[in-house]
């Protein structure tokens, strides 16, 4: 494909352009896809950092928020890091906050291990579930107004992360959420994450989890799942960890609610002796695209990406930072997918196929399922343009091949 300028319009050498697609507008049209299916982790937003691609949701883990990090005593608490994280959020017009409630304070661990995350002590339940509640209260209580959304802990079926029982979860669960619906019946109350790409540490956890929780009425508003796929895994084996996920939930007969992945990326070691791979290029634009497109077949309501960082991170497969290729990922999403209405997704020969519209227009993102698959754009196509902006000509009829990277077929 020919190279073009990046950013916002897309050419393919010549007068031949794309047609004008200016930022949507987030509206309150119900067919319209929102902003806030984009989630992100930002690195120092606690410091003032902040993304310099679109995103409508903000996830804060791994920002000295969590629970450890801020009751270094008990009763005595440091707010700083939440505080600087809600200013900066609030001055750049984001409203849109999960926060994560996890991890226990060392002075509150049943016990503590040096391998837990962040720090000592904080993969343990509480020795004390009233210290819990009292944690609970007080940050409900002094952010009801500028937090909507309380995750109940992160990646709890990982013993560095949390090594307590299901029931226990369950019952801290339930506990928090009558807290928060008591002082803030409008927020929302989401349960804790499982990482699914370790299958033994899913299956030891998560089943168990849910059969503890219909016990106590399904005291959540909605479901969590981390899909990053081993390190050699693509957004393919991505929707696999999907389907896993979402059949734990069917087995168990839980309640139908909103899923929400709340960490993804690509290229990461393991489990075990898998290496993990620098993933560049219009590949690392594509996953973004794909991901969140993908969530839009799969029935997941919005991701969060891992992370938006100062500089590259090198455990991460993709990179998004100012100037990254991700960064143009997300530039095309935004472009692509957001205030536009999705008009759902066909698979044939390989290829996959989704169909979205915006003002009367028509498009279609496609791609190749794995490897490679021969396509035909419709009668009514322009122009066939990848995430990085390299467009061609493609008029009807036109066969191109298809790669796991999608593409945008302007259509007339």
């Amino acid at each position: 494909m020919a190279a073009c300028g990046g950013g916002g319009e897309e050419s393919a050498g010549g007068d031949t352009t794309a047609p004008e697609t200016p930022a949507p507008e987030v509206t309150e049209d119900p067919n319209a896809i929102q902003r806030s299916v984009v989630g992100l982790h930002i690195e120092g937003v606690e410091g003032g950092a902040w993304s310099s691609a679109p995103f409508g949701a903000l996830r804060l883990w791994d920002n000295g928020t969590g629970w450890s990090q801020i009751e270094l005593e008990k009763g005595e608490f440091k707010w700083d890091n939440l505080e600087g994280a809600l200013e900066n959020a609030e001055s750049k017009g984001m409203s849109d906050i999960l926060y994560v409630l996890g991890t226990t304070p060392e002075w509150a661990a049943q016990e503590v291990n040096e391998d837990d995350y962040p720090q000592p002590g904080a993969a343990s339940a509480p020795a004390d579930l009233d210290d819990w509640d009292e944690w609970v209260t007080e940050v409900v209580t002094r952010y009801g107004d500028r937090i909507d959304a309380y995750q109940i802990w992160n990646e709890a079926n990982l013993v560095n992360f949390y090594n307590g029982t299901p029931a226990e979860m369950a019952e801290m669960t339930k506990r928090a959420y009558d807290i928060i619906k008591a002082n803030d019946p409008e927020a929302l109350v989401v349960a804790p994450s499982p990482s699914t790409r370790l299958t033994g540490a899913f299956d030891r956890f998560f089943p168990e989890y849910l059969t503890e929780l219909e016990k106590l009425d399904w005291p959540v508003d909605v479901w969590t799942v981390h899909t990053y796929p081993d390190g050699q895994g693509t957004p393919a084996d991505r929707a696999l960890l999907v389907e896993k996920f979402t059949d734990a939930l069917a087995a168990a007969d839980a309640p139908e609610l909103p899923i929400w992945d709340t960490e993804v990326n690509y290229g990461i070691a393991g489990p075990g002796d898998i290496e993990g791979r620098e993933i560049t290029g219009a590949d690392a634009a594509g996953y973004v695209v794909r991901t969140y497109v993908d969530d839009l077949r799969l029935g997941i309501e919005r991701s969060y990406w891992y992370i938006w960082s100062l500089q590259p991170l090198d455990f991460l497969g993709i990179q998004a930072f100012a100037g990254s290729d991700a960064e143009q990922g997300f530039f095309a999403l935004d472009n692509w997918v957001i205030g536009a209405s999705f008009d759902g997704c066909e698979e044939s020969a390989g290829a996959v196929t989704c169909n979205f519209s915006r003002d009367g227009t028509p498009w279609v993102i496609a791609w190749a399922t794995d490897g490679e698959a021969t396509y035909t754009t419709p009668e009514n196509s322009q122009l066939v343009c990848d995430p990085l902006a390299n467009c061609e000509e493609a008029g009807p009829g036109t066969e191109i091949t298809l790669t796991e990277v999608p593409v945008r077929v302007y259509l007339q």
